[in-house]
């Protein structure tokens, strides 16, 4: 079973901490910080419920001025490498609001360690116009952790974090960002830029549509940016979007022998479905191929998730076999709840054909 990452953040992880501030800093009390952390509460959080209470232990037994804090943690992060040192910008975020000076090199810093991405976007919303000013220089960054700041602090939707309303009506200036970073030499970074894009199509759809007509076809890494940004498009069936990547929504093909193979399963199993596909042209054609899945929620009302099977060219009148396999294991994001379920088969963005079958909890 994989790690819950709030258990990261552990005992192994605060004698660590404890032990190098003490190194740089030998009026730090180790004790006093490690028995604030391990409160009777501990158990109970979870992950940034757990960042944030350290945060919060480690400035009580500091005894120290704010700037103080910030020299010594500059210090002591670069022994921290991974998702946990966003500890380093979280504290920025709590006690360095009032000192956007300071605390904007600090989270330039810290960002090379971990991410800032969460920290900075209190900073947008105090400060919108010289915070996105300074993203708009780190968009130009030697680093390509900064670089990649400057992207995924100002998605308009970031994921565990707090929305920025502001660009969810108007992305402009994270616009201006992302034409910046658009040809990156980083992977980490072109992925942010997609992600943000995608983030924006959300409210902004036909916005990103004008970027993707203006940016396609430019080179590879490019392509794959507008494909990955335009996913929510896409998985909405979006006739411009499927246009502007070669599919064609009104392909002409034929589903035969569409079956479920389990008409009842339990919470917790799995089922197949198979069926056959056709394409009835002339000419080849690309053929996006997904599944909605209509999941019976806890108040009896039915939503839809789409899931994608395949992306590939079809010649005239080819004909393909496909088994597909469906989890219905409960998730942290999705809990299952017994009812009638429905799959059906989505081609080039049409929902063309469904089958039913039982969820039962036991």
């Amino acid at each position: 079973m994989t790690e819950l990452l709030k258990n990261y953040f552990n005992k192994e992880l605060i004698n660590r901490l404890s032990t190098e501030i003490h190194s740089v800093h030998i009026q730090f009390d180790k004790n006093k910080f490690t028995k604030s952390v391990f409160c009777k509460e501990w158990k109970d959080f979870e992950l940034k419920e757990r960042m944030r209470h350290i945060v919060i232990s480690l400035h009580n037994s500091f005894a120290l001025s704010y700037k103080d804090e910030i020299r010594i943690l500059k210090l002591v992060v670069p022994k921290f490498n991974d998702f946990t040192a966003m500890l380093f910008p979280d504290f920025v975020e709590v006690y360095g609001m009032g000192s956007y000076k300071f605390s904007i090199p600090a989270l330039e810093f810290f960002t090379q360690h971990s991410s800032s991405e969460f920290a900075i976007r209190r900073f947008i919303i105090k400060y919108p116009t010289k915070t996105m000013e300074q993203m708009f220089e780190w968009s130009k960054h030697k680093n390509f952790h900064v670089r990649r700041l400057a992207s995924e602090g100002c998605r308009p939707r970031l994921p565990w974090s707090i929305a920025l309303p502001d660009f969810k009506k108007d992305p402009t200036l994270v616009l201006q960002i992302l034409e910046n970073l658009k040809n990156d030499e980083s992977e980490y970074v072109r992925k942010s830029v997609a992600n943000n894009l995608n983030d924006i199509s959300k409210d902004n759809p036909d916005v990103v549509l004008q970027i993707a007509k203006l940016w396609i076809a430019k080179n590879k890494n490019t392509d794959w940016i507008l494909k990955h940004g335009c996913r929510t498009l896409l998985k909405k069936g979006n006739e411009e979007a499927l246009k502007l990547f070669g599919i064609d929504n009104n392909a002409k093909v034929t589903i035969t022998n569409f079956k479920i193979e389990k008409q009842k399963i339990k919470i917790g199993g799995y089922n197949y479905f198979t069926f056959n596909i056709k394409l009835n042209e002339i000419k080849e054609k690309t053929l996006r191929i997904e599944y909605f899945v209509y999941y019976v929620k806890s108040n009896g009302k039915v939503t839809k998730k789409i899931f994608k099977i395949s992306e590939s060219k079809f010649q005239q009148s080819e004909t393909k076999a496909i088994r597909k396999k469906h989890n219905f294991h409960n998730l942290t994001t999705r809990k299952h709840y017994p009812g009638l379920h429905k799959i059906s088969l989505v081609i080039n963005g049409k929902e063309l054909v469904e089958q039913k079958f039982l969820l039962n909890s036991e």
